[in-house]
């Protein structure tokens, strides 16, 4: 049975950091892109970053380029996502997902449609 487990999510001030991890069981990474999602009550999930199979492309939304790293250790059959300079706006409940790739070097993507396996999520709170 595939799945996904998110971890590293709590409170945080304003300026801080957290590393969220994605740690899977029942399979191996090293052939699927995983993406990293938000969700707010009442609103549609949206992409925040996203992961390659390969590890060699990476794609982030406009809202967290430059604070926002995601990267895998496939030994580990984990991706990370470092996420610094945190914003009371990046406040949310964050998702990880996979999707398998059909070659090592795809692209992944941001649209949940794009993905068939879910995390229960993590929630991210910053706040001072």
């Amino acid at each position: 049975q595939l799945q996904l487990v998110e971890s590293g999510g709590g409170l945080v001030q304003p300026g801080g950091s957290l590393r969220l991890s994605c740690a899977a069981s029942g399979f191996t990474l090293d052939y699927y892109a995983i993406g990293w999602f938000r969700q707010a009550p009442g609103k549609e999930r949206e992409g925040v970053s996203c992961i390659s199979s390969s590890g060699g492309s990476t794609k982030y939304a406009d809202s967290v380029k430059g604070r926002f790293t995601i990267s895998r250790d496939n030994a580990k059959n984990t991706v990370y996502r470092q996420m610094n300079s945190l914003k009371p706006e990046d406040t949310d409940m964050y998702y990880c997902a996979a999707v398998a790739s059909p070659t090592l070097f795809a692209l992944c993507v941001l649209s949940t449609g794009g993905y068939d396996n879910w995390g229960q999520g993590t929630q991210v709170t910053v706040s001072s």
